[in-house]
C-alpha cells in the first residue's frame, strides 16, 4: 500500500515535468529545482526528530560512499528522466520508467544478504529472484505494447533522448537506493537516508545548474512554482513513502521486487493526469492492453511477495 501510494505522488513528476516542457521550461531546471526545494523540508523533519548529528558524522567519515551512490541514485536517475520529458507524453515516459522493475531484479547479484549460520551472521551474495523476474517480464511486455503507439513515428533523435535516458535512470535509481540501504545497514531511518542522499548529491546539481545558467538562463517563476510542487510531492512525500516500503523488506529480494513493482501504478496515474490536465491524446487499444499487463504484473508481484512473507 505504501508503494502504490508512493506511485501516485511520483506520477506528479511525469505530469508536471511535461507541463514545464510544454510551457518552455528547461529540463535542467526541472531536475535541479526539485532537489533544491527538497532540502529545506527534509532538513526540518530530521532536525525535529533530533537525528541530524549522527548523519552528518557518518557522511564526514564516509564521504566517497555517500557522494558516489547518492549521485547515482538521485542525480543520474532524475536528470535523464527530466530530459526524456522533452520528447514524449507523461504516460509514455512513465511506462518506459517501469523498466526499473526488471532492472531491480537484474541488479540483485551486486548486493549481499545477511543470513544466520552456526557461527553467526554471514553476508552472502544474493541471487536473481527468478520468479520475480519472470513476473517483471510480464510488465516489460506491457511496456512494449504501449510503445507500439509511438514506434512508427519515432526518429533517431527521439529514441536517443526519449528512451535511452529513461533506461539509464531505470538502473541508476534502484542501484543507488539499494547500495545506500546496504551501506546504512539500519543505522539511519528513512528521513535521514533521504536527507543524506539529497545533501550528497548537491555537487552534481550545482554543476548542472551552472550549465543551465550558461545555456538557458535562470528558470521562470512558473517553472519555479511547479518545481516546488514536484519537490514536495515526488521528492519528499513519494520518496519517503517508497523508501519506507523498501526498508520494511529488510533486504528480502522477493519482497523488494514486489515493492518496486508497485511503481507501475505511476503509468495509470500519469495517464489520468495527462488526460485531465492537458486533454492529451487517449492511448490506443494496444496501449490500454499494455497498461493492463503492467497492472497484472504488479498484482502478481504483490501476491507472490505475500506468499514469500508467509
Amino acid at each position: 500500500m505504501l508503494g502504490i501510494l508512493a506511485s501516485f505522488f511520483f506520477a506528479v513528476t511525469f505530469v508536471l515535468n511535461r507541463a514545464m516542457d510544454l510551457s518552455g521550461g528547461s529540463w535542467i531546471w526541472s531536475a535541479v529545482l526539485r532537489y533544491a526545494f527538497m532540502l529545506p523540508p527534509l532538513l526540518v523533519l530530521v532536525l525535529a526528530r533530533r537525528n541530524l548529528k549522527p548523519l552528518l558524522i557518518d557522511m564526514r567519515q564516509r564521504p566517497k560512499i555517500w557522494l558516489v551512490w547518492s549521485t547515482i541514485g538521485f542525480g543520474i536517475f532524475y536528470a535523464p528522466l527530466c530530459l526524456a520529458a522533452d520528447y514524449g507524453p507523461a504516460w509514455l515516459v512513465a511506462s518506459m520508467w517501469q523498466i526499473t522493475i526488471v532492472a531491480g531484479s537484474l541488479l540483485v547479484p551486486f548486493f549481499h544478504t545477511a543470513i544466520q549460520t552456526e557461527t553467526g551472521l554471514k553476508k552472502v551474495r544474493s541471487s536473481i529472484p527468478v520468479k520475480g523476474l519472470a513476473i517483471s517480464l510480464i510488465i516489460l511486455l506491457g511496456i512494449g505494447l504501449m510503445q507500439l503507439q509511438q514506434a512508427q513515428v519515432l526518429t533517431a533523435k527521439e529514441i536517443m533522448f526519449g528512451i535511452l535516458p529513461v533506461l539509464v535512470a531505470a538502473f541508476a535509481y534502484p542501484l543507488g537506493n539499494r547500495k545506500m540501504m546496504e551501506e546504512c545497514a539500519g543505522r539511519f531511518d528513512t528521513y535521514q537516508r533521504v536527507l543524506g542522499m539529497t545533501l550528497a548529491s548537491l555537487p552534481f546539481w550545482l554543476v548542472l545548474s551552472v550549465i543551465g545558467v550558461v545555456q538557458v538562463g535562470l528558470p521562470s517563476g512558473n517553472q519555479t512554482v511547479q518545481s516546488v510542487i514536484v519537490a514536495l510531492s515526488s521528492g519528499v512525500i513519494a520518496t519517503i513513502l517508497f523508501f519506507s516500503a523498501t526498508d520494511m523488506t529488510k533486504g528480502n529480494v522477493h519482497k523488494l521486487a514486489a515493492v518496486e513493482a508497485t511503481q507501475s501504478g505511476e503509468v495509470i496515474f500519469a495517464l489520468l493526469g495527462e488526460l485531465l490536465i492537458f486533454q492529451g491524446p487517449f492511448p490506443t487499444m494496444w496501449s490500454m492492453a499494455g497498461m493492463l499487463l503492467i497492472v497484472l504484473g504488479m498484482i502478481l508481484h504483490s501476491f507472490f511477495g505475500q506468499r514469500e512473507k508467509s
